[in-house]
């Protein structure tokens, strides 16, 4: 497995993590990919740790909660040997539903002692914000989260679909190594102007020297060519919800997977590969992070760190069109910067 450098502060991570939300869902949520099976999570993870990936991310509204907790049990004794990113910054009611955003430093605090004792360990590699509270000076949060550096618990800070104002804010407090944000073929928006003219959130982390780091590269499966028509999921599959599988948009996004199949027949690959090593080219600066919950997939994607794309290819996929429609409802693109 490829290495890379994530961020300007000395972290280095396979080139290719695996997200973990899949295997327990997000709170309110605990069957949007399908039944957990803790079994195969544990089995998919350790085939990981075999294939050289040692970047695993989570968080605590994963599950919610017993994400982190599966991830400890999967490595056991073997933590030292990974880099663990986690991240706080959903309100949860008693009920473990999302019901806001919390970045008041009372309860950074309380998230990092919560996900320490839940990942039965004593230190975090990479802490990210999930998302910005606006209530609350970004100063005040990363500014909390500094003082758990300062006392060893954490290694790195990052923060997680944030704007390009609000990462160099937070920089000026203290070194953001990563930003975790959505970034794949059909969904481009770090590269896009601000809104107010100004640099782009990939050009100010470039800026900054802080790591980018995709979540969602396989736009929840749909780059992987694998998925079935949206009407033939469970009622609880998160898919159903996603506008961009609504019938008003699907046909339309079909389009855009044909290129991408294309190429990868030329290649004798995986769609899903090509999805990946597009990303890959886009700098060294990148890691993605798709997400599993099988074995199998993961080996997929972990192969695509050694797929070449042509400069043909590359342009190709360039142009393709991102994704039509929103990537999420209204009330979740609230909490979202862009």
């Amino acid at each position: 497995m490829q290495r890379r450098r994530l961020g300007g502060q000395g972290l280095e991570v396979s080139a290719i993590g695996l997200g973990t939300m899949g295997m327990s869902g997000v709170a309110g949520m605990p069957l949007m990919y399908g039944p957990p099976d803790e079994a195969e999570g544990i089995a998919t993870i350790h085939r990981a740790l075999e294939l050289g990936i040692d970047f695993f991310d989570t968080a605590e509204v994963y599950g919610p909660y017993i994400n982190e907790e599966l991830l400890a049990k999967a490595l056991g004794s073997r933590r030292s040997e990974v880099i663990i990113a986690t991240k706080f910054g959903f309100a949860l009611d008693a009920a473990g539903k999302i019901v806001g955003v919390d970045g008041r430093p009372e309860n950074v605090r309380r998230a990092l002692d919560g996900c320490l004792q839940r990942l039965g360990t004593d230190y975090i590699d990479l802490w990210y914000q999930h998302r910005r509270d606006r209530a609350v000076p970004i100063e005040d949060t990363v500014g909390a989260m500094a003082e758990q550096v300062k006392a060893g618990k954490v290694r790195f800070l990052g923060l997680s679909e944030m704007s390009a104002t609000t990462i160099r804010r937070a920089h000026s407090v203290h070194p953001i190594t990563s930003l975790q944000s959505e970034y794949s073929l059909w969904e481009r928006n770090i590269e896009h102007p601000a809104q107010d003219g100004g640099p782009s959130i990939l050009e100010t982390c470039r800026e900054l020297d802080i790591g980018i780091v995709p979540y969602s590269p396989l736009g929840r499966g749909f780059l992987s060519g694998k998925l079935p028509a949206p009407e033939t999921l469970s009622d609880t599959d998160y898919r159903r919800l996603d506008p961009r599988f609504s019938a008003e948009h699907y046909a339309q996004n079909l389009q855009r997977l044909g290129v991408v199949k294309d190429i990868a027949v030329g290649l004798n690959a995986e769609p899903a590969q090509v999805a990946l090593a597009w990303l890959l080219a886009r700098g060294p600066d990148v890691i993605p992070i798709p997400g599993t919950k099988r074995r199998s997939y993961l080996e997929i994607n972990a192969a695509a760190t050694e797929l070449l794309l042509s400069a043909e290819d590359l342009a190709r996929l360039d142009n393709v069109q991102e994704a039509s429609g929103p990537r999420y409802t209204p009330r979740a693109m609230d909490m979202i910067e862009r």
